[in-house]
């Protein structure tokens, strides 16, 4: 039952992290850094790894669509913060706020698959090398990452259907810094039980079977690599994957944390904690990872480096 006279909210106001304009210009310019950082970051993986011959490879065309991914995610929920402090604004509308939390969990379930086709490619290259080139050819490579956002177009789509049919009849106060699910969740008047049923499945289904899919991948390839007669190409192989491996602990971690909820104040500051990994940190040190810990990368970017001073340089 609705409360009498109800109106539908048209607009929510985004809490965020509250504090004194002092804290609130810190938090400004230090939002705005990250993101600068983060794109710059993410788009240099990008060009580097379509521009230069020594990453034209199946590995590198995935690092690619994920460094997008990651760019197009931050982009979602970073700008939108940075103008709310600035212009003191915090309100967003209820068609704007659906659709940011849409286009959310369509990135982070895309991530899920896609990380877990990763894993997939790295245990082909390591445990069925032979097979490799067959296996996992650029067109399957092309398949797999349309398939993933296909995937993640349409899981996250019916109960973003639900979530944009629910009443909403005030308060519209939401306690968090974007549109996340669960706190728009508590502020609809109407019952939400089939909605929470439907959000649960189809986030354990995701969540835990791309998870089953890399953990099996890296079990396997652990099990080669330990197999291997010299320690020389152990360490090439460990390197390969360590870089994957760190980013899917973090984004993996970050999303079954989310999942533990103790009182309702500390469950709402976990949330906006975690949230902040997953959808701020994470696409800050993904360019950071794959190009520190792998040298085609850092020969790629110095080689970039040093033509652009050439080119500088003759123009003088």
């Amino acid at each position: 039952m609705y409360p009498e006279n109800w109106t539908q909210v048209t607009e929510f106001v985004l809490m965020g992290f509250p504090g004194s304009w002092t804290l609130q210009l810190m938090l400004f310019l230090g939002l705005l850094v990250t993101y600068v950082v983060t794109v710059m970051g993410n788009l240099i993986i990008i060009v580097l790894s379509w521009s230069d011959h020594r990453l034209q490879t199946q590995m590198y065309f995935f690092l690619r669509n994920l460094s997008l991914l990651e760019l197009v995610l931050v982009s979602v929920v970073v700008p939108k913060i940075l103008v709310s402090i600035l212009t003191r604004d915090y309100s967003i509308s209820f068609a704007g706020c659906i659709t940011q939390s849409y286009l959310y969990f369509l990135l982070g379930t895309t991530d899920f698959f896609l990380l877990a086709v990763m894993s997939l490619d790295r245990y082909l290259a390591i445990c069925r090398p032979l097979h490799y080139e067959t296996l996992m050819n650029r067109p399957i490579c092309v398949r797999l990452v349309m398939a993933s956002w296909i995937a993640g177009f349409l899981w996250v789509l019916s109960p973003t259907i639900l979530m944009a049919n629910l009443p909403f009849c005030g308060p519209n106060a939401i306690d968090h810094f974007f549109c996340d699910s669960w706190p728009l969740m508590r502020l609809s008047c109407g019952n939400t039980q089939l909605l929470e049923l439907v959000a649960f499945i189809l986030s354990t289904a995701v969540l835990l079977g791309s998870l089953a899919v890399t953990s099996v991948s890296y079990a396997c390839i652990l099990a080669t690599v330990f197999q291997t007669p010299t320690a020389a190409e152990r360490k090439k192989a460990f390197s390969t994957c360590a870089s994957h491996l760190t980013v899917v602990v973090i984004v993996y971690g970050s999303s079954i944390f989310l999942y533990i909820r103790t009182s309702e104040a500390q469950s709402m500051l976990l949330n906006k904690g975690v949230s902040v990994l997953g959808c701020i940190i994470t696409p800050l040190l993904n360019p950071f990872i794959f190009s520190l810990r792998n040298d085609k990368v850092k020969q790629a970017l110095g080689d970039a480096l040093r033509w652009h001073r050439n080119i500088g340089a003759r123009r003088l």
